[in-house]
């Protein structure tokens, strides 16, 4: 994983970033694709559910694996599990998640309140993984801004870049992304800054890298229904065939019965209600596939839909 250009990466987001929408946004122009987020916790003690999260798409190459952790004796069972694991690049250290559950655990964002155990933790990390670079996610502070701070302990601890989502965790995910001071923590630290909050289009994308002078863009909840944002900023060309849509829509669908069969019927009604926005007939195809359980009836629907879709 190299800088010296900008670096268009796919965010983390539970219940999204499973192996068959990562293997479509890299196939189709992302640099760089981090798992879901894993507790270091169940990885320790071997949770078969955690271990297919690892799993990954041969064209997954980088590929990083973001832990939660709130100690950093678990953090080192945890990498010392990732150890024996192939194919993985980068781990990442997840400083920023907001929710409850994980914050009330002392993980995510609950970190950036106790520095010297954030250190500890990505020390930790850093000693003990045989991968190639260590990274950390942060958000601005808890419930005040102390990003400067904050990202340069983190750079005390000799990870090789941060990525950074311009909100407090009292900003959730609906207070304006700052990002100004994501340009601030650019200027503060000599490794490389992602940015990451709200870049939901490719002109978007292209400001927040100019305005921020990070390093690269993550992209999340904007990458939902349009994964083709990472072919737009790829090629540099704000438009997108329509033709081009329909076949990332479709290798997604493909991707989600081969990892998942039958039950990813199921569970891609939801990026069929993301993709089909904006569509002539977008709200009859929701009705349509919401009865449908048949792999080859859904794919055979998805298909004539996209490929003579209309925008509405």
């Amino acid at each position: 994983m190299t800088f010296d250009k900008p670096a268009y990466i796919l965010a983390p987001l539970a219940g999204f970033t499973d192996l068959p929408f990562r293997s479509v946004v890299k196939k189709f122009g992302a640099d760089l694709t981090v798992s879901e987020m894993i507790s270091s916790n169940a990885l320790a003690h071997g949770s078969e559910k955690t271990l297919h999260m690892l799993k990954k798409s041969p064209l997954e190459d980088p590929y990083s694996v973001q832990l939660s952790a709130n100690d950093p004796d678990m953090a080192k069972r945890a990498v010392e599990v990732l150890n024996e694991k192939d194919g993985i690049d980068i781990i990442d250290l997840n400083c920023g998640c907001p929710v409850p559950k994980v914050f009330g655990h002392g993980s995510g964002s609950a970190l950036l309140d106790d520095l010297p155990r954030l250190k500890a933790i990505l020390r930790s990390i850093k000693e003990t993984s045989n991968k190639s670079m260590t990274s950390a996610k942060i958000r601005l502070g808890v419930n005040e801004k102390k990003h400067i701070n904050i990202a340069k302990s983190i750079e005390e601890t000799g990870v090789d870049f941060i990525a950074v989502h311009g909100r407090t965790r009292a900003g959730k995910y609906k207070a304006p992304v700052d990002y100004d001071a994501i340009k601030e923590i650019k200027e503060a630290v000599s490794i490389p800054v992602i940015a990451n909050g709200d870049i939901d289009s490719y002109e978007k994308a292209l400001w927040v890298l100019e305005h921020t002078g990070a390093d690269g863009v993550m992209i999340g909840r904007g990458a939902v229904g349009a994964p083709w944002i990472f072919n737009q900023l790829k090629s540099g060309k704000s438009e997108i065939d329509m033709l081009l849509k329909h076949e990332i829509i479709l290798e997604h669908f493909d991707k989600m019965i081969d990892f998942y069969g039958q039950h990813g019927v199921a569970m891609f009604r939801k990026h069929t209600h993301t993709y089909s926005k904006g569509y002539c007939g977008a709200s009859a195809l929701r009705d349509d596939v919401n009865r449908i359980n048949d792999i080859k009836e859904y794919r055979d629907i998805i298909d004539n839909f996209f490929k003579n879709g209309e925008m509405a």
